[in-house]
């Protein structure tokens, strides 16, 4: 059983409850902390304060902070390092050596010699500025690149002279990670920018993107507006031109939604006219390109849940003159295909595909889409981004690199020539690790209507054979899949004693589209049972015990965490729930929530509102349940999702839980001046101690006892 802390407390802050009870739709909805949703309130700051003042008394406390600090900091020493974009003859990559809080800009010369392009550390130590997106030019002579300071999201582009270092254009503000199609000759690029706050309707100044064509050195308000007007004010967009300047495609689509059209234009015409190719009303998602055989590809789920490839030609781009080339797959999904200059042997496809979420690299004729072959891989892992060269470089021809981990391995870049037996690695993650003693299962069991659902569990080699501290984790929205992957929280854990366990649950997109509808709108609690079958299992093949059982997730999986708390609070003993949703009635908003109501549904609809009452978990907290222990961890500069939900949650539970809070906590953890997404290593490892101590803790993992 878990012991008190020294410091620890049996008193919250006061918090008012209100008598705050709305009729919507027929049903009674009480929502006694909404003064918490305002941060400048007086009672918000003063509660937050005390939360503040709590939550370091105990987090301070935990015992093995110093060896865990030791052992995430070892293992996220490996760095990293991205797969090339090449231009000219020139490699152009990202690496973060040992040491470094952010990865560095790095040009690989014609030469083979090596140098720094942009580090965002040198322009700001203070760590809180982050490199966003980069894109060189056609000839490489060129970098567009766009930066956010303080975790906004804001991003603001630049453009830099790769030779000189001179500083030739920027900041363009209202950018938010845009990408950039250069035109040849490197002076003009079109691009993604919203509208000044002053041309939009109050409340939507965090939409109304449009693509713009810019000019290198002038005023961008002397921009042209090419594409967007007139359209929902949620759409947004991704662009590029095709290589040898003949084609822009943009794509676009409301919020989140799998829905997306496509255009595009022939910027060789007298006049620039972008037409559509695709319309969003189909329900399918397509990302289309003009490859260096002039074909238009189009990688649609259109008809197709788990993708399929398809090839016109760009002066006919509409469905009726498509050709599919690879067809849908059964029991894989389709995630990328690039067409590959080929030397000896020709050009090929090379298709990336996920099965059960576990990359794959195949070969195919390009002319009749038949395969040809598949790439063998180092190991059940994931692949990040494959590249390969552009015309202008030469004596590479038929080689692809693509940036490679797995549970156990830090991102390194791995190279393909075609017709060869085996990859090579290209370039190792800069830093070195140890971490052999680990083994990796991916494990089949059945859910509550019986799907068959896959994890991951991580383990140590040797493990005894008795039940462990467990920590699960996953997401399940969005269509977003999670993979194999480096990960030194995992690593850090495991090699503590304990066992880290990623689930592939509904909603997400490790089986498909289909998947991903399985676990949306009023399908949503498919996720949750999931969640709870893995969790079940675990326990009944005597993997762990309840109280040895802890969870985690972030974001939309930190909704999923907080529904698993106040819908099964006695499977679980401890939870991380961190920037998460988990007001959803009120969701919509703030922020960015109301793109999200194609993924969850909205409360302006009685049916829907019905969908969110079930589950939302702000609204299940009861009142003398014994609750786990829980640590929330919010950022006060989140973009996505406004730190309210947690604030509220945190209350409601600290009112309403019988558990002793001197040992089953519920505390809130903020930071200020870091966001949603990226952050700098040095706050990673700070918050991954407060998190991973927190739920060691609680689950009786005997952190102290790494080697230091």
């Amino acid at each position: 059983m878990t012991e008190a802390l020294p410091h620890s407390t049996a008193s919250y802050p006061p918090a008012e409850r209100l008598p705050l009870v709305e009729d919507l739709h027929g049903h009674a909805v009480s929502d006694p902390y909404r003064w918490l949703e305002d941060p400048a309130d007086e009672r918000t700051i003063a509660w937050s304060a005390a939360q503040d003042a709590l939550t370091q008394s105990w987090l301070t406390a935990l015992p093995g902070r110093d060896a865990l600090r030791g052992r995430l900091e070892r293992l996220m020493a490996a760095g990293s390092v991205g797969a090339p974009v090449w231009r000219n003859g020139r490699a152009f990559f990202t690496r973060r050596d040992p040491g470094q809080d952010h990865a560095a800009l790095w040009l690989r010369e014609r030469d083979g010699s090596e140098r720094v392009l942009l580090d965002v550390t040198a322009l700001d130590p203070s760590g809180r500025t982050t490199l966003d997106t980069w894109s060189p030019s056609r000839e490489g002579a060129r970098l567009a690149y766009q930066i956010s300071v303080g975790g906004n999201e804001e991003s603001l582009l630049h453009v830099l002279d790769v030779d000189s270092g001179e500083l030739l254009d920027g900041p363009i503000d209202r950018c938010r990670y845009s990408s950039v199609g250069w035109l040849p000759g490197g002076e003009e690029f079109f691009y993604v920018r919203r509208l000044p706050k002053e041309e939009v309707p109050a409340g939507e100044e965090i939409f109304h993107y449009r693509v713009w064509r810019h000019r290198v050195g002038t005023d961008a308000a002397s921009d042209v507006n090419v594409h967007g007007d007139g359209m929902d004010p949620t759409y947004y967009f991704t662009l590029h031109t095709s290589e040898d300047g003949h084609w822009l495609i943009v794509d676009g689509r409301r919020g989140t939604t799998q829905r997306e059209a496509v255009w595009i234009a022939d910027l060789t015409a007298d006049e620039l006219v972008i037409n559509e190719v695709v319309p969003d009303e189909g329900g399918a998602r397509c990302n289309a390109w003009v490859a260096g055989d002039g074909r238009l590809y189009l990688l649609t789920t259109l008809d197709a849940p788990r993708g399929r490839l398809c090839v016109t030609d760009p002066r006919r781009p509409g469905r009726e003159h498509w050709t599919e080339l690879v067809a849908e797959e059964a029991d894989s999904v389709l995630e990328n295909a690039e067409w590959v200059r080929g030397a000896d042997e020709g050009a090929h496809l090379v298709l990336q595909r996920t099965r059960h979420a576990v990359s794959e690299l195949h070969l195919h004729e390009p002319a009749t889409g038949v395969h040809v072959g598949e790439v063998p891989l180092p190991s059940k892992g994931s692949l990040h981004g494959l590249t390969m060269t552009d015309a202008r470089t030469t004596g590479r021809e038929g080689v692809i690199w693509f940036g490679w981990t797995d549970f156990t391995t830090p991102t390194c870049v791995r190279t393909y020539r075609l017709g060869a037996d085996d990859t090579e690695l290209w370039a190792a993650a800069p830093g070195a690790v140890e971490v052999s003693d680990v083994r990796t299962e991916q494990i089949e069991y059945v859910s509550k209507d019986g799907t068959v659902v896959r994890m991951f569990v991580v383990s140590q080699h040797g493990r005894p054979n008795q039940p462990l501290p467990t920590l699960i984790t996953g997401y399940g929205g969005f269509a977003l899949t999670r993979r194999p992957g480096y990960n030194s929280n995992a690593l850090a854990w495991v090699q503590s004693g304990g066992v880290w366990v990623l689930v592939s649950l509904r909603g997400g997109g490790e089986e498909g589209e289909q998947w991903h509808q399985a676990g949306m709108r009023d399908r949503k609690q498919n996720v949750f049972d999931d969640f709870h079958a893995a969790a079940e299992y675990l326990i009944r093949r005597g993997w762990t015990t309840p109280e040895q059982l802890a969870i985690t997730g972030g974001s939309n999986g930190g909704l999923l965490v907080g529904a698993a708390l106040t819908q099964r609070p006695e499977l679980y003993r401890a939870v991380v729930c961190s920037a998460p949703l988990l007001d959803m009635v009120r969701y919509e908003r703030f922020l960015l929530g109301r793109l999200w109501a194609e993924e969850y549904g909205s409360a302006a609809v009685p049916d829907e509102l019905a969908w969110l009452l079930a589950y939302s978990p702000y609204h299940r907290v009861i009142e003398e349940v014994e609750y786990p222990a829980v640590l929330f961890a919010v950022f006060e500069s989140d973009s996505r999702v406004d730190p309210n939900h947690a604030r509220k949650m945190c209350a409601a539970l600290q009112h309403a839980t019988s558990a002793d809070p001197t040992k089953h906590p519920v505390l809130i953890r903020r930071e200020t001046e870091v966001g949603h997404a990226a952050r700098s290593v040095s706050r990673s490892v700070a918050l991954a101690v407060d998190e991973l101590g927190f739920l060691a803790h609680q689950v009786g993992l005997e952190l102290e006892e790494l080697t230091t």
